[in-house]
C-alpha cells in the first residue's frame, strides 16, 4: 500500500483533466477504463473506481453502438478530477441524444443509462460540444456525498 505522502506526491504530478481520443471500436472501452483507473488511483480516488469504470464503460459503449459516427470520426473521453470524485465525459459526433428509458424484462439492451442514473443519483446529462455531436457526462463522487453509493 502506498503511503499517504507518496500518494499525494503522485497525484500532484497528474493533471487534473485528462483527455484522449479513441477509435469507435469495442476495444476502446477497456482501454478507456484502464486510463481512468490509472488516474483515479494516482489522484487518490480509488474509492470511486468500480463505479466510475462502470459508468465510463456504459457511456463509451453507447457512443460506439448508437452514435455511428462517420468514418474517421473518433470518440473522446475527458476525465476531470473533483475534490471528492471525477466528472466523466464522452464526446462523439453522433446527432442523436441518449434518453433514459425503462427496458422491458425481455429486452436485451436499454438498461445502460438506467445504471448510470442509479450510480450517479441523477448527476448526468447530455450537452452540446464544439463541432458536430454531443457530450454525455456523469459525476461520480465519494459515497458519503450521496453519489456513487
Amino acid at each position: 500500500m502506498t503511503a499517504p505522502a507518496a500518494t499525494a506526491a503522485i497525484s500532484e504530478k497528474r493533471p487534473s483533466v485528462v483527455q484522449k481520443l479513441w477509435p469507435p471500436t469495442p476495444r476502446s472501452v477497456s482501454r478507456a477504463r484502464r486510463l481512468l483507473a490509472e488516474h483515479l488511483v494516482a489522484w487518490g480516488l480509488s474509492h470511486v473506481l468500480d463505479e466510475a469504470e462502470l459508468i465510463l464503460s456504459e457511456l463509451v459503449t453507447n457512443a460506439i453502438t448508437h452514435a455511428r459516427p462517420p468514418y474517421g470520426r473518433l470518440i473522446a473521453t475527458r476525465f476531470e478530477r473533483l475534490a471528492d470524485g471525477v466528472r466523466i465525459e464522452v464526446h462523439d459526433a453522433g446527432e442523436g441524444k441518449p434518453e433514459l428509458r425503462d427496458a422491458g424484462a425481455e429486452e436485451e439492451s436499454g438498461r445502460g443509462l438506467g445504471l448510470v442514473d442509479a450510480l450517479t443519483r441523477g448527476m448526468w446529462g447530455v450537452g452540446d460540444r464544439d463541432g458536430p455531436g454531443k457530450v454525455v457526462w456523469a459525476v461520480c463522487t465519494a459515497p458519503g456525498d450521496g453519489v456513487c453509493p
